[in-house]
């Protein structure tokens, strides 16, 4: 899946596709309030094509759209916490929280205390507020003993703090995973105390 079609409708026609992407961007954003007011108590953009992106063609075919998405939300819900997720997105993080959303979501592929450096100083630098961050567990590691599941989970907590994080996956959970090890993974979440 590299979204070959839609990039070649990003170089060979750029104006349609930017036409498409707003029209998208503005009825999600639409769709995201109306998600706010039937009682969604947090919105998180999950952007499929994004990772498949160089860093130029992000800020111009995903980043405006995002934002667009989080200022069509904000203006109507600013209470609404917003998270961003792109599966891949390890050279994108610094562009990620700078579209004004609240949570960086991270996949597995970026370590958590690096991740959330990079995502401080981007904001610091561009006089935005504090950031979260989210994830980063792989979802593979649920696949191992309890002792690997109990060691990575615990790695991620540290890493990421006491405040301003959401333990979740790194991506979504494969659906050939056990119950008794996700229970584990959750229970060692719930589990962990900052010292």
């Amino acid at each position: 899946k590299e979204y070959l079609e839609i990039k070649k409708m990003a170089f060979k026609e750029p104006a349609l596709l930017h036409a498409m992407l707003k029209n998208l961007a503005e009825s999600i954003g639409e769709y995201a309030c109306f998600q706010a007011e039937a009682g969604a108590q947090v919105i998180q953009i999950f952007d499929s094509w994004a990772g498949h992106l160089s860093p130029k063609d992000y800020d111009e075919f995903a980043a405006p759209y995002q934002k667009m998405v989080l200022d069509i939300l904000k203006e109507r819900h600013p209470e609404i916490p917003t998270v961003i997720y792109i599966k891949h997105s390890g050279a994108l993080i610094e562009r990620m929280a700078l579209t004004g959303v609240d949570v960086v979501s991270l996949d597995w592929t970026v370590d958590m205390a690096e991740g959330r450096q990079r995502i401080d100083v981007a904001r610091e630098a561009a006089g935005l507020g504090a950031c979260g961050v989210q994830g980063n567990l792989d979802p593979g590691v649920l696949f191992g003993e309890f002792d690997t599941i109990k060691e990575r989970t615990e790695e991620i907590l540290r890493k990421a703090g006491p405040t301003g994080h959401v333990m979740n996956l790194g991506h979504g959970i494969e659906a050939a995973t056990s119950e008794e090890n996700a229970k584990f993974f959750i229970d060692t979440v719930k589990n962990f105390k900052h010292e």
